[in-house]
């Protein structure tokens, strides 16, 4: 499992011994570079859909904020958009 944290009995490793605590992102990376590339494949595939929002996600967001500015507040907002940002059709 990853990010398991166990007890380390510290007396059994010599005093010169050096014990590194690895991050999440550590562990996950050093756990990919073991794996066979196939399994890679997948974990990449399935890292990136993850990192994706999905078309009816991106829906839903627009579902729950459109209309959540007044006629006058979206006025005011593209006159601001176009007062204060470069064009680049220009």
């Amino acid at each position: 499992m990853i990010g398991v944290a166990r007890a380390f009995d510290l007396r059994r490793y010599p005093s010169s011994a050096t014990l590194k605590v690895m991050s999440k992102l550590e562990t996950i990376v050093e756990e990919l570079k073991a794996l066979p590339q196939e399994r890679l494949d997948r974990a990449a595939g399935y890292v990136h859909r993850l990192r994706t929002i999905s078309e009816a996600e991106r829906n839903a967001i627009i579902d729950r904020t459109a209309g959540s500015l007044t006629v006058a507040e979206g006025d005011e907002l593209e006159r601001i958009i176009n007062e204060g940002c470069e064009r680049m059709d220009e």
